[in-house]
């Protein structure tokens, strides 16, 4: 059972990763930078913030040390060449993490930073959800952005 949400999660985060890039190519660094208002996210920071958590949750289910400083992706600024780097990077990196997970991964308690442990697969499920909770935002950042008069 384990292989097939393996299977399910790579095609899943693949596919979410082709959705971020599709959001960000072509843009300017200004467009990319721009926030609807002043305490509203940017799509730099969306995207940064969007690919550090999913990479933070992957390494804690995996059981693989990680370091990530959270606060500082909230102020990440950036152009779509760096953007595309890290989103990128951050499929590689996820697609080798969910090929290596175990049944014991999904199954046993996992901590992930100061939060209380769950089961892999709910810290999966949940962090998918995140994601795409985030892609919706970078969609309506960009409707917002088109939409200024």
């Amino acid at each position: 059972m384990h292989e097939a949400l393996q299977a399910a999660f790579g095609r899943l985060y693949a596919e979410l990763h082709e959705n971020l890039r599709s959001q960000v190519r072509g843009l300017d660094e200004p467009t990319l930078n721009w926030r609807p208002l002043p305490k509203a996210n940017s799509v730099a920071v969306l995207v940064t913030h969007t690919v550090g958590s999913e990479l933070e949750m992957m390494r804690s289910v995996r059981s693989v040390p990680t370091q990530r400083d959270r606060d500082s992706e909230f102020r990440a600024e950036a152009g779509a060449e760096r953007l595309l780097e890290m989103i990128d990077a951050a499929d590689r990196e996820m697609g080798e993490l969910i090929a290596a997970v175990t049944e014991a991964d999904l199954t046993e308690l996992r901590p992930r930073g100061d939060r209380p442990p769950r089961p892999g697969i709910e810290w999966m499920i949940a962090n998918y959800g995140h994601a795409r909770e985030h892609l919706a935002q970078i969609e309506l950042t960009r409707q917002l952005y088109d939409s200024r008069t």
